[in-house]
């Protein structure tokens, strides 16, 4: 029997950390960014491009495209030290991100603000969090998709971590947000090593939105792909619908 799954699959992952007591003064900033795929696209598109890719400049699929490892040209990345290689790669990943069918809802959260601004702060991840689940819901609704089954993905981070992730999604899921109850939403932890195209990708667009957040004017190449793929309202208003930047 065919459960009601919804169309949709989201996949979520997070730049900078979230803690308030020891702020990076270079990214003094939490993003959680939520990657939401048609699950057909998803599957016959987007997923079999990830692996060509990984095919073309590897020889093999095994590989996971972490945006960090890249960036600091770390094994399996070392050959990005040649620039001819890493034209090519940087091309040809910016280009799998353009042509894939991804909505982006994302939270940056301004940690040295919030911390200033309010006694005491609530959690940046579960501000952030409240902020992505309640503009995904919209996004749903919208589409008629809302009472459907959503799973959101996110990757493992650690036992305590987790069960305090989870309590509170159930926490926002059940009612602790604008939107009301959300109860198509359900949480699925992945193992850090699980090779998903959908959370790699949310991986290579959580850092660039923190980076374009910080400094607007900085020419930023990836940004500019990113940005298309935010959520946004009937005029075309990111602000608030695709991004949301607190406080």
């Amino acid at each position: 029997m065919k459960r009601n799954w919804s169309d949709y699959v989201i996949y979520v992952d997070e730049s900078g950390d979230h803690s308030l007591t020891s702020i990076d003064p270079d990214y003094p900033m939490f993003v959680l960014d939520f990657c939401i795929f048609r699950k057909d696209h998803y599957a016959q598109v987007v997923a079999p491009r990830v692996q060509a890719f990984k095919f073309e400049h590897f020889g093999h699929d095994i590989v996971v495209l972490h945006e960090h490892e890249i960036r600091k040209q770390k094994p399996p990345f070392a050959f990005l030290k040649s620039q001819t290689k890493r034209n090519a790669f940087m091309n040809g990943l910016n280009r799998l991100i353009e042509e894939a069918d991804v909505i982006i809802v994302a939270a940056a959260i301004l940690k040295e603000r919030l911390a200033k601004r309010y006694a005491e702060p609530d959690n940046p991840y579960e501000i952030a969090l409240t902020f992505c689940m309640e503009r995904a819901f919209k996004f749903l609704r919208e589409r008629g998709q809302e009472r459907h089954t959503t799973h959101i993905v996110v990757e493992r981070r650690g036992k305590r971590e987790d069960d305090e992730l989870e309590l509170a999604f159930r926490r926002i899921r059940d009612g602790a947000n604008y939107e009301g109850p959300m109860p198509g939403f359900e949480i699925v932890f992945a193992d850090k090593k699980t090779n998903s195209a959908g959370l790699q990708l949310a991986d290579l667009t959580a850092r660039p939105i923190g980076r374009h957040v910080l400094d607007p004017a900085q020419p930023n190449r990836a940004w500019d792909i990113i940005e298309p793929k935010l959520r946004r309202s009937p005029a075309g208003r990111v602000r608030g619908w695709g991004l949301k930047i607190f406080p």
